[in-house]
C-alpha cells in the first residue's frame, strides 16, 4: 500500500512538472485601444472660473450684467486613446501574471466658457474658454486566469493601476473689450490672452479588470481582443503656467487705428500667478488673491506660489483593446 502511494505521488509530481514545463512561458504583448468615460463628475475650476458654460449680457447704459443661461460642465478624462506594452509569464495553462506599461491621451474637454454680449445685440465684449486634456503613463500589474484552451482561449484579467507620470494640460483663450479712462467712447481697449498650464498629480493607485479572448494564429503568435474597465481617481498637487501671451490694443473704432499696444508675457507674471500649490483647506495663512489690477491678479505674497483647493479628476473608463502576443 505504501509503495502504491509513493507511485501515485511520483506520477502526480511528474505530471505537474511536465505540464508546468510545457505551459510556463514568457510572452510579450502590444495593444492599442479606445476608451469611453463612465465615471463623470464636475470638472475642477480653472482659476477663478467655475466649470460653467455661461452667457451673460451687459447693459450698455448702466453697466449691469445679467446671466441669461448657465450650464454645469461635467465629464471625466477617461475618454481617449491608449497604447500598451506587456510582459507576461504563464505559471501554468490556467494562471499567469502580467505587467503592462500604458500611455494614454484623453480627448479635450470643455472646462469653462463664459461669453458676455451687449444687451439686445450679438456683439461680444468678453469671452473666456478653457479646454483640458490628460497625458499619462502608468504601470498595471495583473493576474490572468483562463481555461487553457488551444485555439480560442477566453480569459479574465484584474489588478492595479499605478500612475507613473501624468499632466492635466489646460489651454485658455480670453478676450475683453473695455472703455479707456479719459478717452471718448469710440476709443476702446481690446485685450486677447492665450494661457497654457500644467497640473501635476499626487501619487495614487487605481484598479482595472478585463474580459477577453486570444486566438492562436501560429505556434507562438496570437491575436487578442478584450474589453477593459479602469477606475483611476487623481487629485491635484501643483500647477504651473507654462505659456502666457497677453496683448492689449487701444483702438479708435471709428477708423480702426491702433493708438497703442501693451504686451505681457510669461516672465511678467509674478510667482503667485505662475505657480499654485493645492491644499485641502484654505485659511487665513493661505496665499490667496487680494484683488486685480487689469488682468494682473495680486496675492498676499506675490513672490511665493499661490494656494488653491485640491481638485479631483478620473482618468478611468471603459474601452476595448486589440493587440498581438508573441510567446517564447
Amino acid at each position: 500500500m505504501k509503495r502504491m502511494n509513493l507511485l501515485i505521488t511520483a506520477m502526480l509530481a511528474l505530471a505537474f512538472t511536465t505540464t508546468h514545463a510545457q505551459t510556463s512561458k514568457f510572452y510579450i504583448k502590444a495593444a492599442g485601444g479606445y476608451f469611453f468615460s463612465v465615471s463623470n463628475g464636475q470638472f475642477p475650476d480653472v482659476g477663478p472660473y467655475p466649470p460653467r458654460d455661461q452667457h451673460d449680457v451687459v447693459n450698455p447704459t448702466t453697466g449691469g450684467i445679467t446671466t441669461v443661461s448657465e450650464k454645469v460642465l461635467t465629464g471625466s478624462y477617461g475618454e481617449g486613446f491608449r497604447g500598451g506594452l506587456t510582459l507576461g509569464y504563464n505559471f501554468n495553462r490556467y494562471v499567469g501574471i502580467e505587467g503592462t506599461f500604458n500611455y494614454f491621451q484623453s480627448v479635450k474637454n470643455l472646462m469653462t466658457r463664459n461669453v458676455t454680449t451687449i444687451q439686445g445685440t450679438t456683439t461680444t465684449v468678453g469671452s473666456v474658454e478653457s479646454r483640458g486634456h490628460v497625458n499619462a503613463i502608468d504601470f498595471a500589474p495583473s493576474l490572468v486566469f483562463s481555461p487553457g484552451l488551444e485555439k480560442w482561449n477566453p480569459y479574465v484579467r484584474f489588478g492595479f493601476v499605478v500612475p507613473l507620470w501624468g499632466r492635466l494640460n489646460i489651454e485658455t483663450e480670453a478676450t475683453r473689450t473695455s472703455a479707456v479712462p479719459g478717452q471718448p467712447a469710440t476709443v476702446v481697449a481690446q485685450t486677447a490672452i492665450h494661457r497654457e498650464e500644467e497640473v501635476k498629480p499626487s501619487p495614487t493607485i487605481g484598479f482595472q479588470g478585463a474580459l477577453g479572448v486570444t486566438y492562436a494564429v501560429a505556434k507562438r503568435f496570437d491575436i487578442f481582443l478584450e474589453t477593459e474597465y479602469r477606475n483611476v481617481p487623481v487629485k491635484s498637487k501643483s500647477k504651473e503656467v507654462t505659456a502666457y501671451n497677453e496683448v492689449t490694443n487701444v483702438v479708435n473704432t471709428t477708423n480702426g487705428t491702433v493708438i497703442s499696444t501693451q504686451r505681457r508675457g510669461l516672465n511678467d507674471l509674478s510667482t503667485a500667478e505662475r505657480e499654485t500649490d493645492y491644499v485641502t483647506t484654505l485659511d487665513q495663512n493661505s496665499n490667496t488673491p487680494t484683488g486685480t489690477a487689469g488682468s494682473k491678479t495680486n496675492y498676499k505674497n506675490d513672490n511665493t506660489p499661490a494656494n488653491d483647493l485640491k481638485s479631483y479628476i478620473n482618468i478611468g473608463g471603459l474601452g476595448a483593446n486589440l493587440g498581438v502576443r508573441l510567446r517564447f
